[in-house]
């Protein structure tokens, strides 16, 4: 049983059933009083790798970009059950050099995180993982606007699709995220907390 926190904007938090906690993309909303295990961050830019919310166990374990893609491709991560896979995220400022997506299997769900991007050419491949939830930026500003997530939901298949990063400078928008098209949606808004 893994529960996902939605803390806003591109923040998440999943928590494992032996109570080991992951952070993804650290910056926005509550929800950070449970030291980690795992962070992981997308990219560098300042509202997705704010680690000094975090209070981090003696053997946190940090995944950046950079540690991502080391040495020049998308690097796997295994500790201890948790499995994390980087994978492909660019858009018109973000440089497929020095960003990631992450695909991660807890507890027998596989969950992708796109971090912020537009439409890869990896998302045909991701398909056939079987993905359980995807969580798709939506702000259409540099990333992927709403029509475009929804497409991109269509070509993962995953089971459910759940709208992140939705507008600049808030924690989300429900207007937006009410107009999203995409199949099995499911609207999970800031503080909110699912079981997956």
């Amino acid at each position: 049983m893994v529960k996902l926190l939605y803390q806003g904007h591109g923040s998440l938090r999943f928590t494992l059933q032996d109570g080991r906690v992951i952070y993804v993309d650290p910056y926005a909303g509550e929800g950070y009083d449970k030291p980690a295990d795992v962070v992981l961050v997308t990219h560098e830019h300042f509202d997705h790798n704010k680690l000094d919310l975090i209070t981090q166990k003696k053997d946190c374990k940090i995944i950046t970009n950079k540690e991502a893609l080391a040495g020049g491709k998308h690097n796997c991560f295994s500790f201890d059950g948790i499995e994390i896979e980087a994978v492909e995220a660019q858009n018109l400022r973000h440089n497929p050099a020095q960003c990631v997506g992450f695909i991660l299997s807890l507890e027998g769900i596989k969950i992708y995180c796109s971090g912020d991007t537009s439409k890869t050419d990896q998302m045909q491949k991701l398909a056939k993982l079987d993905l359980d939830y995807a969580l798709l930026c939506g702000d259409g500003i540099y990333n992927m606007g709403l029509e475009e997530a929804a497409e991109c939901a269509k070509t993962l298949q995953a089971k459910h699709n759940i709208l992140i990063h939705v507008k600049p400078d808030a924690l989300f928008d429900l207007t937006k995220a009410q107009k999203w098209t995409a199949p099995n949606k499911i609207i999970i808004q800031p503080g909110e907390e699912k079981t997956l």
